[in-house]
């Protein structure tokens, strides 16, 4: 990937934590002038500073970290013009999945906030040596998301709302949001945003977050 990414001669930061193959990248990279090997942890770097303006992500991602690294990169949002990365296609369903869905949940939620994610194409295990147990998906996210029209103010506290919301799958938003707000002020909020008082946050669109969000934190 990082040999692709070198032939059209732009600027390609390489991060590898591994010292070993970090330094045999290096080795291949001699002949990539444009190529910069960058030894260290993506959750620990500021990846933002070290790209120095607007970049675009590509990866094959470690499939356990996969939300952290997300995570991370969504620190610097406003830099990213597009992320394209090879994850566990299961990881990938829920990524992109809409409200209603099964696999929609607060993965779901964090991503559309801050790009457009789509699942390109399916890859079987047979593509990788070793080949690994799961099937795995390319998902390309256009940025920005949903977050440039919702108009929030906080991304850390309205995360925490949601992540409230998806507190217990199984439980309505009620019972989930009893926690930081009382049941008359939740059933007020609800009224207002003409939601049934037994809607589950796995039902609800950002934008209904987001309204929720505003109401109950006045």
């Amino acid at each position: 990937m990082t040999e692709l990414l070198a032939l059209d001669g732009r600027r390609v930061m390489a991060i590898e934590t591994d010292p070993r193959l970090a330094e045999g990248l290096r080795e291949r990279a001699r002949d990539w002038p444009s190529v910069e090997i960058v030894e260290g942890d993506t959750l620990s770097l500021d990846v933002g500073k070290i790209a120095g303006g607007k970049f675009r992500v590509y990866g094959n991602l470690p499939y356990y970290i996969t939300s952290p690294i997300l995570h991370r990169l969504f620190e610097c949002a406003d830099q990213i013009a597009s992320i394209h990365i090879v994850i566990q296609l299961e990881v990938a369903e829920r990524i992109a999945a809409r409200p209603g869905r099964r696999d929609y949940g607060y993965l779901s939620t964090v991503c559309q906030l801050y790009a457009k994610p789509e699942i390109a194409f399916r890859i079987p295990p047979g593509a990788f040596r070793p080949p690994p147990r799961v099937t795995s998906a390319l998902v390309q996210m256009m940025l920005p998301g949903e977050r440039a029209s919702l108009q929030i103010t906080d991304d850390k506290r309205f995360l925490e709302f949601v992540g409230a919301c998806f507190g217990q799958k199984r439980k309505t938003l009620r019972n989930n949001l009893r926690a930081i707000a009382s049941d008359e002020r939740i059933h007020d909020a609800l009224d207002r945003n003409r939601l049934p008082h037994d809607a589950r946050a796995e039902q609800l669109s950002l934008t209904q977050f987001a309204a929720l969000f505003a109401r109950l934190h006045r």
